[in-house]
């Protein structure tokens, strides 16, 4: 009997270091992979405050590629950059955009109480290229083909900004709705 039970532990014994060596391999392996494709966090447009200086936006950090292990026609590699620097945050109580020029139109952000949505203004369609609520807001978004609303919210404070753009050149309106 005691022959028995002592068959029975070494089993359990060896079967749970089996387990935790096989457990931390596989750990191992996957954070091995995953370390090497860490994806950097999205870039803000450059905002200037209101009295601020503006400043030169820096370029991004040229590409570093990165190796591939099987090419294929679906997959394309993804260049990574440094980091920038974090925007500061201002309240503003009545928003003033900033435009920058793209490709498709003007490139305008509007800084809210409850957070920042920057806009894609083209002459007939809206792109809503980031909305960013403020610390403890959160946030929604609503798109047809003739409006677009971002909407923060916090508690029973509602803060919009509200896009339309089928009769005409795209109009924006801040307001808490």
């Amino acid at each position: 009997m005691r022959r028995g039970l002592v068959n029975g532990l070494v089993h359990v014994l060896a079967w749970s270091l089996a387990t935790g060596a096989a457990v931390t391999l596989s750990w191992w392996g996957v954070h091995t992979v995953m370390t090497g494709t860490a994806y950097d966090p999205p870039r803000a447009l450059p905002i200037a405050a209101a009295g601020a200086t503006a400043r030169e936006a820096t370029p991004p950090a040229p590409a570093t590629p990165r190796p591939e292990s099987s090419p294929s026609p679906s997959s394309t590699p993804r260049p990574t950059r440094s980091p920038s620097p974090a925007p500061t945050r201002t309240a503003a109580t009545s928003p003033s955009p900033t435009t920058s020029a793209s490709p498709s139109g003007q490139v305008k952000s509007y800084a809210t109480d409850g957070g920042r949505v920057v806009l894609d203004l083209a002459p007939d369609y809206v792109t809503l290229v980031s909305a960013t609520p403020g610390t403890g807001w959160a946030m929604q978004v609503w798109k047809t083909d003739s409006w677009l609303r971002v909407e923060f919210t916090k508690d029973t404070d509602k803060v919009s900004v509200i896009c339309t753009w089928h009769d005409g050149a795209p109009r924006v309106d801040i307001g808490n709705y």
